[in-house]
């Protein structure tokens, strides 16, 4: 829980695969380190033992302090090992670290990592209740996994197509968040319920949905069918706000609308009364070769605006399997 009372949704890292990662971390350092000094005694041969001792204390220093911080500066974090393991290094407030985080980290890392040989923080982080160890407590920080299985998704079911435009001219505005946030997760879990808590369920959601749009809900009409109707508004209303009025086509047709293919009977082209010349041995016979007018098409059956569709149940709401 941030300052702002934002909750995020951030799961700490466990004390094994930190100390997995902690460990990677140390074998690259002292690899690189033995090669460093290496390197420098062999460069420095014809130096005194003083600067000899100056420069071993630098390239410790150097690599195995400078080393790391420097890391998880530049990688906001991510080390090796915690890249290794899908770890990262991130502030209290969720956010990347930054050089000042990284340093007090590292300056510490010496004392209960490296002197210690990590004892130090292993208990600090088996006693903190977020497995943080002093480094992290006073940096401010936190390792948190990012690679996190993935759950399945909630999905909202639709209304029934008949339901399509019913609610339009509802007022959502007094809809507080958390009520929507209620009825979703009722939406993609009511199938998971006993049905007599499901429906009690679905009658208190829908009191509370229409005391707050200063409507009823419809006698004929269950209660999950007119949650998942309201719902199905409030998106279509927020996508013509996001993508315009042409961006967002409802998938269920309005009834009574004609398909878009289907154009009507006053849009199809007149029958010119001059297609060709007649034959004048048959009267009202063109001759052979001529154009033959088209019939106007019939127009489309289109079903009164009033009656349901013959496959609209009369009552009950299923979800999709």
């Amino acid at each position: 829980m941030t300052g702002e009372a934002v909750a995020l949704e951030l799961r700490p890292a466990k004390l094994p695969s930190r100390a997995l990662a902690v460990l990677i971390d140390l074998v690259v350092a002292m690899v690189a380190y033995v090669v460093v000094s290496i390197g420098v005694v062999v460069s420095t041969a014809s130096l005194d033992e003083a600067a000899q001792i100056a420069l071993s204390i630098a390239t410790f220093l150097l690599v195995l302090v400078g080393g790391p911080i420097a890391v998880e500066t530049l990688s906001h974090g991510r080390s090796l090992g915690k890249l290794a393991f899908g770890l990262r290094v991130v502030r209290d407030d969720g956010g990347p670290i930054r050089f000042r985080h990284a340093l007090v980290r590292g300056a510490i890392g010496v004392v209960e990592i490296l002197m210690t040989f990590g004892v130090i923080a292993c208990i600090a982080s088996l006693v903190s209740a977020r497995g943080r160890r002093l480094g992290d407590v006073f940096a401010g920080t936190l390792v948190v996994r990012e690679r996190v299985p993935t759950g399945r998704v909630g999905f909202v079911p639709p209304p029934p197509p008949w339901l399509a435009g019913r609610f339009a001219e509802l007022d959502l505005s007094a809809v507080p968040d958390g009520l929507w946030l209620a009825v979703r997760q009722y939406l993609t879990r009511m199938g998971q319920l006993d049905p007599q808590v499901s429906l009690g369920m679905a009658q208190r959601l829908a009191a509370d949905l229409a005391a707050r749009t200063g409507a009823s809900v419809p006698h004929d009409l269950p209660a999950a069918a007119f949650l998942a109707a309201v719902v199905h508004e409030r998106q279509s209303r927020e996508a013509r706000n996001a993508f315009g009025a042409g961006g967002f086509a409802s998938p269920v047709a309005a009834p009574g609308a004609p398909a878009a293919d289907q154009a009507p009977a006053s849009a199809q082209p007149p029958v010119s009364a001059a297609a060709g010349p007649r034959d004048p041995a048959q009267p009202g016979r063109p001759q052979e070769g001529a154009r033959q007018p088209q019939a106007p098409l019939p127009p489309p059956a289109v079903p009164p605006r009033d009656e349901p569709p013959a496959d609209r149940p009369a009552t009950g709401f299923a979800p999709p399997a």
